[in-house]
């Protein structure tokens, strides 16, 4: 079984030939947008891209044929406009791509495609896109937040949250682990804010999508001061080893 996993390194003759395996197409979404004063804008791409990786390097660990393709960079982030520093898609832009990269793999000949979300502005579009995706397509298309979908992995691994936020903790951790020039130690004393992007009395299914300048002057949710780089591995290997496990679950794409 071919290790490699990412689409881009394949050549065409090869990815034909993972399409006839039957091949899982995980295809990581993200955002390019402000996260706080301590860390730059790819926060999402490399996060996203850094779990799909890591899944699929678990996937393919287990003897079944997987790919990723690179990361979407632009999701729908509206509510970090006002900080400056970030690319939003309208709803229609953003589907779109989606479409347009499904699409492609279906045409190719892949059945099974993952949509590993790796920024929250996007969780409910993804989640709608590939149910229409898989009405369009004729093909499974599955699709989920990647700490929505694992939290009972990541809250043990944390000391000041009970889960990923934003800037936060547990990005931040990551970001040292994967990224950490993208890290600005000097201005972590900074890097705290509101455990919630909810008002006092707003239930988690109620939704009302707000301005982050609003609810945090750092444009942090959560405390990133006690974010560390062994803090960031272990979540990786968690997250990705949950996730791929998930996705092993042959009943999944029944």
């Amino acid at each position: 079984m071919a290790t490699e996993t990412e689409w881009m390194r394949l050549t065409a003759e090869e990815l034909r030939a993972r399409a006839a395996e039957d091949a899982l197409v995980i295809v990581p979404v993200a955002s390019l947008e402000q996260h706080g004063p301590h860390m730059a804008t790819g926060v999402d791409i490399v996060l996203a891209g850094g779990v799909a990786a890591r899944t699929a390097a678990r996937i393919a660990g287990a003897g079944l044929p997987v790919v990723v393709t690179p990361t979407v960079w632009s999701g729908l982030a509206e509510h970090h406009m006002d900080f400056g520093g970030t690319v939003t898609l309208d709803y229609e832009s953003f589907a779109g791509v989606l479409r347009g990269i499904v699409k492609s793999a279906a045409r190719h000949g892949f059945r099974r495609v993952m949509l590993l979300n790796g920024h929250g502005g996007n969780a409910e579009a993804v989640m709608v896109a590939a149910s229409e995706f898989t009405i369009e397509f004729g093909i499974k298309v599955a699709a989920g937040t990647y700490w929505h979908m694992v939290p009972e992995v990541i809250a043990p691994i944390l000391e000041r949250q009970h889960g990923l936020m934003h800037a936060c903790e547990a990005e931040t951790s990551m970001m040292l682990a994967l990224r950490p020039d993208s890290v600005r130690p000097d201005r972590l004393p900074e890097a705290h804010g509101p455990m919630s992007t909810r008002v006092e009395g707003q239930p988690t299914g109620l939704a009302l999508r707000r301005s982050f300048r609003a609810i945090s002057e750092s444009g942090v949710i959560g405390d990133a001061r006690a974010a560390t780089a062994g803090k960031g591995e272990a979540l990786l290997a968690a997250i990705s080893g949950r996730i791929a496990e998930l996705l092993l679950n042959p009943k999944l794409w029944a």
